[in-house]
């Protein structure tokens, strides 16, 4: 269906170019059979010439060289009244320039809406008729029957051709605004299903996180509270144990803030450019490694559920280079676009066979984040060579997540 409707537009555009070249070549076939047709005459001739030249120029000026004024109704109207006067001159000096009604009719049709193109095309057809019969019949009878059939014969053809041309335009214009509309909706449909899918996840996984913060509150809060207490019963700890000791309050404070279902601290006060700067800043300070962090694009708020699946990829990518790149530098890149918010993380470091299983949860667990997203997640390393994770998700605004 699409590629037959393409081809049908390329022919409408077609038959619009066309139909713009109608007028002029009525005029040169009728200006060639009256310079065969009648005899010489030079004055004549060169009447009939200038209008000839000077309709031409009307046509030129007013329709093909200033194509925004066919919107304006009472420069159309001028621009036609003009033709017919035109074919009004050269029609009733000489029958062969009877042709030149099809110029009129392509006008009428063209630049002409409503009740003003149903007149239009109804006096063109009277002067077509008076042109045809070489003007206006003599006081007889039998003349003027002749004259009013054939009148009413033209007129009648003319007024049934432009009438079926504008139901079927009429048609036509009504079924692309229907597709118009319809494209609209589908684009709707697909941004209301894309807030549907979220929202109903956020439902599904609301009992599973009130039981987890549960489990947290019982396993990990206890066990960091346990720890702390144990470390600042060290007198004068040494550098290791204090390290030791932010990171179980940090965690402490982590494990707090999930049971109250809170997004990362990070991203509580900073949007997520900003938040990835933390991560990656604190990870330096525990690590020595540096980690620079880039952002293309134009930043813009994001669903929560997409920002918190990106921070969370940083901080477990890092984590993974952490513990098994030996890095001496990463970068962390995150690209805003159109339709999709991206986030790279390369290092330096050792690398590893991409494809082949490792241990642990890491490239698991940040694939499955991604995924629950309707993202992606690609892994790019060899040995000696650095990794590379990006992961893909749509750039889901804000706003879908009220």
């Amino acid at each position: 269906m699409g590629a037959v409707a393409d081809r049908l537009d390329v022919w409408e555009r077609r038959l619009g170019v066309l139909a713009n070249l109608v007028p002029y070549l009525a005029l040169l076939l009728t200006t060639l059979l009256y310079l065969l047709t009648t005899p010489a005459d030079g004055g004549d001739r060169a009447l009939t010439l200038g209008l000839v030249g000077a309709a031409c120029a009307w046509m030129l000026w007013w329709h093909a060289l200033h194509p925004a004024w066919h919107a304006r109704g009472g420069f159309m109207t001028v621009f036609f009244a003009g033709v017919l006067a035109f074919y009004a001159l050269l029609g009733l000096h000489d029958p062969v320039f009877g042709f030149y009604s099809f110029a009129g009719y392509a006008y009428a049709a063209d630049v002409l809406r409503g009740w003003r193109m149903f007149v239009g095309v109804l006096l063109n057809a009277l002067i077509a008729a008076a042109s045809l019969l070489g003007g206006v019949p003599p006081v007889d009878p039998v003349a003027i029957a002749v004259y009013a059939i054939i009148t009413l014969f033209i007129v009648t053809v003319a007024m049934t051709f432009t009438l079926v041309g504008y139901i079927t335009s009429e048609q036509s214009r009504r079924r692309k605004e229907m597709v118009a509309e319809l494209a609209a909706a589908v684009e709707e449909n697909a941004r209301l299903h894309a807030q549907l899918l979220i929202q109903a996840r956020e439902a599904g996984v609301l009992d599973e996180r009130q039981r987890l913060a549960g489990e947290i509150h019982d396993t990990l809060a206890q066990s960091f509270t346990g720890i702390i207490t144990q470390l600042q019963a060290v007198a004068e700890p040494p550098r290791h144990v204090g390290t030791a000791l932010r990171l179980a309050r940090d965690g402490l404070a982590e494990a707090r803030r999930s049971v109250h279902a809170l997004r990362p601290p990070p991203l509580e006060d900073a949007n997520l450019p900003d938040a990835l700067a933390e991560v990656a800043a604190g990870w330096t300070d525990q690590t020595g490694v540096p980690a620079t962090v880039a952002t293309t694009g134009a930043p813009r708020p994001l669903h929560p559920e997409v920002e918190v699946a990106l921070l969370r990829t940083a901080q477990e990518a890092l984590s993974n280079v952490a513990k098994h790149a030996a890095a001496s530098r990463v970068g962390l890149t995150l690209s805003y676009m159109e339709d999709v918010v991206t986030l790279d993380v390369r290092d330096d470091g050792t690398g590893f066979t991409a494809g082949q299983p490792t241990d642990g949860y890491g490239l698991v667990g940040m694939r499955q984040r991604v995924v629950r997203l309707a993202g992606a997640l690609e892994v790019e390393s060899e040995p000696g060579a650095g990794t590379a994770v990006s992961a893909s998700v749509p750039a889901i605004p804000a706003e879908v997540a009220r």
